[in-house]
């Protein structure tokens, strides 16, 4: 199955405050808000959606098609990519930006404050689909995770117009697209990717109903953190899948990115989605436990001792065989 993943590529700033940022708030002070935090921990790490889902695709042996606009500062990062089993030729290169940004702090309740810069991402509205499908012999799924906004909506209609499936992956950008910015990235994709609370904001800013928004997709597939996965179908019995619990420290940052990885390389593997929930659980929670989005090493016999431990025998039975070699 040839995968195009399209969306952000960034460095990850990830920072760790050993106290609650809700202890340093003053209620009836929060219109002049002005806070430093002392932190612990610094990590510098390779990241954004786009590159870690094709990360974690090309860890369980798949070799996606990674596309996205970068800054000339690219070069190591592509080649880590590149030796993780990631095709990244279709990745614009800027002159004049940097790569993206994303600096965030984490405190002692999981709570994150975040900032992110797009640099050279906002001219991942010039990239055409096109050639990507022509020189991968022909797309079966195109992933369109948060990135531009213009660049968001212009891949999904190449999607519509290519007549190839594709999986809408909004996430944080729900909060800044409009109404039919969202609405036209909803054009019938085959997957809709979401947490919780997006289930609830895509509702509100399309102003369709959660059937209405059913009637739309394909599957719709929700994760709700350590409250598992709940997917639907419009006329089909909902699947729910319970999360793979923690056992170490937890960093939640690329969380989500890991469960798509997993979620679409068991798709692709011809698995039911039972199963690709399960092995997105997994792979999620063992990115939990890991300090940035794309470990430095991946067991995948640990992993399907995560699922066995989870979800039984017969899960990690029908996971074997494709995850064979996989690390």
């Amino acid at each position: 199955m040839r995968i195009a993943v399209t969306g952000s590529i960034a460095t990850d700033h990830l920072m760790v405050f050993p106290g609650r940022f809700t202890e340093q708030l003053i209620a009836g002070s929060l219109d002049k808000v002005s806070l430093s935090f002392l932190v612990e921990e610094l990590e510098i790490r390779r990241g954004g959606v786009a590159a870690n889902i094709a990360f974690g695709l090309g860890r369980l042996g798949l070799t996606p098609f990674l596309v996205g606009a970068v800054g000339t500062d690219f070069a190591d990062y592509q080649l880590w990519l590149k030796e993780n089993g990631v095709d990244t030729d279709s990745v614009h290169v800027s002159e004049s930006q940097h790569t993206a940004r994303f600096v965030c702090t984490t405190d002692a309740d999981q709570n994150q404050i975040g900032s992110f810069y797009a640099g050279a991402m906002r001219q991942a509205r010039t990239i055409d689909l096109r050639p990507v499908h022509e020189r991968s012999g022909g797309l079966d799924l195109v992933v369109v995770s948060p990135n531009d906004p213009e660049a968001m909506v212009r891949h999904t209609r190449e999607c519509v117009a290519l007549g190839l499936p594709f999986a809408a992956d909004p996430s944080q950008q729900l909060a800044f697209m409009g109404r039919e910015e969202i609405r036209a990235l909803l054009d019938h994709p085959a997957y809709l990717f979401t947490n919780a609370y997006e289930s609830v904001l895509v509702q509100e800013k399309t102003g369709w109903t959660e059937q209405q928004l059913l009637g739309r997709v394909g599957v719709w597939v929700t994760t709700r953190g350590a409250d598992g996965v709940h997917i639907e179908r419009a006329g089909l019995r909902p699947v729910d899948v319970p999360a793979v619990p923690p056992s170490g420290p937890l960093e939640p940052t690329g969380a989500g990115d890991a469960f798509r990885a997993g979620f679409l390389a068991a798709t692709a593997w011809g698995l039911g989605l039972e199963r690709a929930a399960q092995l997105g659980s997994a792979l999620a929670t063992t990115v939990l436990e890991t300090t940035g989005t794309q470990p430095e090493s991946l067991d995948g016999e640990k992993l399907l001792a995560r699922v066995r431990s989870t979800y039984g025998d017969e899960a990690a039975g029908e996971l074997a065989s494709p995850m064979a070699g996989t690390g």
